[in-house]
């Protein structure tokens, strides 16, 4: 699973704040990573240099092997808090989009592929 880190010029983008989202990333979605192929993070400052309360947003967009890409955000007062809650919101659409396939057991669903 590839990490790819995009930022607005209002977050700093080091390599630290990489390493960072890496690791919490591949965490989180570890029971994910043979169907994943590629997690796109997106960091912004909605307001620029104004200052708010949930002014930090963060774009989470997993590419899927053979499927369609799951997208989700999510706005907080820390860059942080954007990822993590973002990284939950991802965990929980990947669970419906991937759980339609398999069923608890693990087993190929009845519906197969062509169910979704």
């Amino acid at each position: 699973m590839q990490i790819q880190l995009n930022t607005d010029k209002h977050v700093q983008g080091d390599d630290a704040l990489a390493e960072w989202t890496e690791r919490e990333l591949k965490d989180k979605l570890a029971r994910f990573r043979d169907q994943i192929t590629r997690v796109e993070v997106h960091l912004s400052d909605v307001n620029g240099a104004r200052v708010g309360d949930a002014d930090k947003r963060c774009k989470l967009e997993a590419r899927l092997a053979g499927r369609q890409p799951v997208t989700v955000s999510h706005d907080a007062g820390k860059v942080a808090d954007a990822l993590q809650g973002a990284a939950a919101k991802l965990v929980r659409a990947l669970d419906t989009a991937l759980g339609r396939v398999r069923d608890v057991r693990g087993r190929d669903s009845i519906r197969g592929e062509s169910g979704d």
